[in-house]
């Protein structure tokens, strides 16, 4: 047996390769999804059996034993096809195994717009949730595949949300297809409106408008946050947020928790940093909480960022099991909170924030009895301030990071 895997492109008969098409007309039985076995004219064999997932794909060949099967896939083999998945099945069976590329949905949309693709950041979020937001952040221009329940427009209110509502978007709906449409507008505009089943999205920042956030070091300016009226919500300071970032060794990918977050600083900075992550920022006034969400858009990080307003470490219990946790507010809390931490996640970073001597002792006699290795940062920060034709070195408030880490 030599089971030929068949890149279908738009999967409509126009936009089959040749050789596709030579390797369909030799098959004689072919595999693949409903809409793609549908779609083939009488000219094809007439043996068709509807299968999408490998497994079964597999089991159908070793019931049926064709000796030219063709598996049909949609967009190109090589592009988040099941074709990946299928291939080491047919390998373990010791069957042969040719793959003929198709012409993906990426090609289609840049012949449609006449503008080359080479640029462009290529995402899927069909069948699998993506963080929209996250990676228009990181590149000017965003492909995605769309389908389940991220559709084009619940990427575009995903965006909406973060602050994207003005960035362009083109939905191709049906490109290849019967019923081709392009549908161009702004993200917030697409967020509002229905498309087809088969659609793709490509979304665009205008090119004056550059992320709010540039710089990839943690240690965003003070100023830059939206406050309070008055200040009463607490902020950890920008000296204070860089060095508790670099101790949590905070990766790409980590769950995070802002335990008391107070206006949310430290939660934009983990959430940057953890852009293909999750943060938690807990916090039980309304006020903040408010505050928090707001940072969170003016950064463009909404996408990974949720605010769970309560309080701690009650509010703690329905989160899931973080990678590294910040400690800026305990409410009195703390023993129980570095507890729960431990319980839920044995090898959490932990990174206590405290001004009163008493809450470092706390904290240093809780992680020690809970195992860890621990360790003190005092932070003494001193800012120039203009007096007159004189700078003078103005002290703020001393500053204990304690952090906790198992013994490895």
């Amino acid at each position: 047996m030599k089971v030929t895997l068949v890149g279908m492109g738009s999967g409509f008969p126009g936009t089959l390769t040749q050789e596709a098409k030579e390797a369909l007309l030799e098959a004689d039985c072919l595999l693949g999804a409903p809409r793609l076995l549908e779609d083939l004219g009488e000219e094809y064999p007439s043996r068709r059996f509807a299968a999408i997932h490998p497994r079964q794909l597999v089991e159908l060949l070793e019931r049926e034993r064709p000796e030219r099967p063709c598996v049909l896939y949609s967009g190109d083999t090589g592009f988040h096809s099941g074709a990946g998945g299928l291939l080491p099945l047919l390998r373990d069976q010791g069957w042969k195994a040719e793959v003929l590329p198709g012409i993906s949905s990426i090609q289609l949309l840049s012949a449609r717009l006449g503008e080359p693709w080479q640029g462009w950041h290529l995402a899927s979020a069909h069948g699998a949730d993506c963080d929209p937001a996250a990676l228009l952040r990181e590149h000017q221009t965003v492909f995605f595949l769309t389908g389940g329940r991220q559709g084009p427009a619940e990427l575009c209110g995903l965006l909406t949300q973060a602050g994207f509502e003005q960035a362009v978007a083109v939905v191709g709906e049906n490109l290849g297809r019967p019923g081709e449409n392009l549908v161009r507008g702004t993200v917030g505009e697409l967020a509002e409106k229905t498309f087809a089943s088969l659609s793709i999205l490509l979304v665009r920042r205008p090119v004056d408008v550059t992320p709010l956030r540039q710089a990839v070091t943690p240690g965003i300016p003070d100023g830059e946050f939206c406050r309070s009226e008055g200040k009463t919500v607490p902020m950890t300071k920008r000296e204070v947020r860089a060095a508790a970032m670099g101790l949590l060794e905070i990766r790409a990918d980590d769950l995070l928790w802002d335990v008391g977050a107070g206006t949310g600083s430290v939660s934009v900075e983990m959430a940057l940093l953890a852009r293909r992550g999750k943060v938690f920022a807990v916090e039980e006034k309304p006020e903040a909480c408010a505050l928090i969400r707001e940072n969170g858009r003016k950064f463009g990080v909404s996408g990974n960022l949720e605010v769970m307003e309560g309080r701690a470490p009650e509010a703690l219990e329905q989160l899931p099991a973080p990678d590294a946790v910040f400690v800026g507010g305990s409410g009195g809390e703390l023993p129980e909170i570095l507890r729960l931490i431990r319980r839920l996640s044995p090898r959490a970073r932990i990174c206590v924030s405290a001004i009163a001597l008493e809450t470092v002792h706390l904290a240093l006699e809780t992680l020690t009895e809970l195992g860890d290795e621990v360790h003190v940062t005092q932070l003494a920060v001193s800012r120039a301030k203009g007096v007159g034709r004189l700078h003078l070195m103005m002290a703020q408030n001393p500053i204990f990071l304690i952090t906790g880490g198992c013994h490895e």
